[in-house]
């Protein structure tokens, strides 16, 4: 007769629970895992497999129950710490967003907007149209792979139940933001310079013959010019997506190391 003794039975669930709760906060963060598109039972089966894969292979957990006080504030911490990881990824995509906007501001499609299901609000339709790309580079380059191998990589870096976290890795994640200006501005660069030259010419235009409406004739001018840079700049932005890519997987671990 097989016979468990309720020490077992808490060692069993805490190495499934507590690397779950790092993973699943992660998954709802971190793209393209945390797209409204994809349904919530396709999360959490994601995570359960993820975890179901990783258990047998982790470090040796701390012999506590995930039901009393010292486990919860374990279970609190793994969140903490998917939800950090999984924000470093998603300052990647709302660069690209930043540089959306600033793309359709100046193209003068700043009133077109639709709704965003991620935001749950209204969101210009360049900015969905470059995240929509920024997605499609991150799974062609198998970004999603590599975000589950830096989650795997993570228990090795910071084990569970290991030492807190320090307020400085939380400054550093604050400090990242600075990422989705500096980023979305560069991206946004060709664009804006190209827009701007094409603007002043046509004030130049409307100076020498005032006759002309402005609104008439610049708005369709700057509209076509917008898309047709937009287009040029498709066949080039995989470079820089990719770095920013790299980048905030490099952060999904460099902000805790740092910090120490």
């Amino acid at each position: 007769m097989i016979s468990l003794t309720s020490a077992q039975l808490d060692a069993w669930i805490a190495a499934f629970v507590f690397p779950l709760a790092r993973i699943l906060a992660l998954i709802v963060v971190a793209p393209p895992f945390s797209n409204a598109a994809v349904p919530t039972r396709v999360k959490l089966a994601v995570g359960l497999a993820v975890s179901l894969g990783l258990a047998p292979a982790l470090p040796p957990l701390p012999p506590i129950s995930p039901a009393s006080g010292a486990g919860l504030l374990i279970l609190g911490q793994q969140m903490l710490i998917g939800f950090a990881m999984g924000f470093a990824m998603r300052i990647a995509i709302s660069a690209i967003d930043f540089a959306g906007e600033v793309i359709g501001l100046q193209m003068g499609l700043g009133f077109a907007t639709f709704y965003d299901p991620d935001s749950s609000a209204q969101s210009p339709v360049v900015a969905q149209f470059l995240s929509l790309f920024g997605t499609l580079v991150l799974l062609a380059i198998n970004g999603h792979l590599m975000i589950l191998a830096t989650l795997a990589h993570s228990f090795t870096v910071l084990p569970i139940g290991g030492a807190a976290i320090g307020s400085g890795t939380w400054l550093n994640f604050a400090h990242a933001g600075v990422v989705i200006f500096a980023s979305g501005l560069l991206l946004a660069l060709p664009a804006v310079a190209a827009l701007l030259i094409t603007n002043t010419a046509i004030g130049v235009l409307t100076r020498a013959a005032p006759q002309l409406n402005l609104f008439a004739v610049g708005f369709p001018i700057t509209l076509t010019g917008g898309f047709v840079i937009l287009i040029l700049m498709l066949g080039y932005l995989g470079t820089p997506l990719i770095a920013l890519f790299e980048h905030g997987l490099q952060a999904m671990l460099g902000h805790f190391v740092s910090a120490r």
